[in-house]
């Protein structure tokens, strides 16, 4: 089997049997094109893939700066290929459970206090399409904790106005129903209402975000409306942000845990538990300020 076959490969089992979504087969896809070469490189082929040859190729990107997040998609991204080739009986045996993930205390993520969220929220009422859209677009982000690609993959289907609902279908096309605040719903309605008919055109289907084109919303300029709106606000934010503080939101008024992870649609607790981190930081930081033996 050749690199490319190999690679092919693996992007279909990762897409059809395993659910990954399009970001993360593009990323892996990425580093080990890069892998590959060091392999050839070194005069070796796919058959050769051992720990020896993996090490020497994180280590060159060590070298060349690479920090431990970039390391640690490299290690993930390797075992997806080794355990792959192993299955597929190019490799006799999987070097991947063999290789570690660094160590390192996770950064915690940025997150708006609730008085920022507000202002954020607050201001003149919009007008035209693009600040109709900017606004709820920031709005439904915030009230949902969603990710902007599920966002931008919303139908007006999608979203039920009576229950105060919203369907999304995340990664693993795992789908989940999420509340949302009336503020939101009335700023979406906002846009349905007067801004999304001066944009919709041929291309336009049931896309709940259009943009200028009338085709659906794109990523990219979502995030744009996310930076846009928050810099008219006084703020720096990206659309993670506002989910980030969306979830320590919760966990601050008295969410449990498990409620937030269903509500971000996290697989593993685990990926939640990052959030209790920034909660506890913050009482901390109370405590210390105002406890009289602090």
């Amino acid at each position: 089997m050749s690199g490319p076959e190999a690679l092919e490969g693996l992007a279909a089992h990762l897409t059809h049997e395993l659910g990954r979504s399009p970001n993360t087969v593009r990323g892996y896809l990425a580093d080990l094109r890069s892998l590959l070469a060091h392999v050839d490189e070194c005069g070796h082929d796919l058959a050769d893939l051992d720990v020896r040859l993996v090490r020497a190729w994180l280590s060159r990107a060590r070298e060349a700066g690479a920090g431990r997040s970039t390391i640690a998609r490299r290690v993930a991204a390797v075992r997806a290929l080794t355990r792959y080739l192993h299955r597929e009986g190019v490799l006799r045996v999987d070097p991947g459970p063999r290789l570690s993930t660094p160590s390192g205390r996770r950064a915690l993520p940025t997150v708006l206090d609730e008085e920022q969220a507000t202002a954020a929220l607050s201001g003149p009422a919009p007008e035209t399409p693009i600040e109709l859209r900017r606004r709820a677009v920031v709005e439904l982000l915030y009230a949902t904790g969603v990710r902007v690609a599920e966002l931008c993959a919303l139908d007006r289907a999608d979203l039920d106005r009576a229950r105060e609902t919203i369907r999304v279908l995340g990664k693993g096309d795992k789908e989940r129903t999420v509340p949302v605040g009336v503020p939101a719903l009335d700023a979406v309605d906002a846009w349905v209402g007067r801004g999304r008919p001066e944009l919709v055109g041929p291309r336009s289907g049931d896309a709940l975000f259009l943009g200028v084109r009338g085709a659906r919303l794109g990523v990219r300029q979502a995030r744009e409306d996310v930076y846009a709106h928050l810099r008219s606000a006084g703020l720096d934010g990206s659309p993670h942000d506002l989910r980030h503080s969306a979830a320590t939101h919760l966990l601050n008024g008295g969410a449990d845990l498990r409620s937030v992870q269903e509500f971000l649609g996290h697989a593993s607790p685990r990926s939640t538990q990052i959030y209790t981190h920034v909660s506890v930081d913050r009482l901390r930081a109370a405590y210390r300020q105002a406890h009289p033996r602090a």
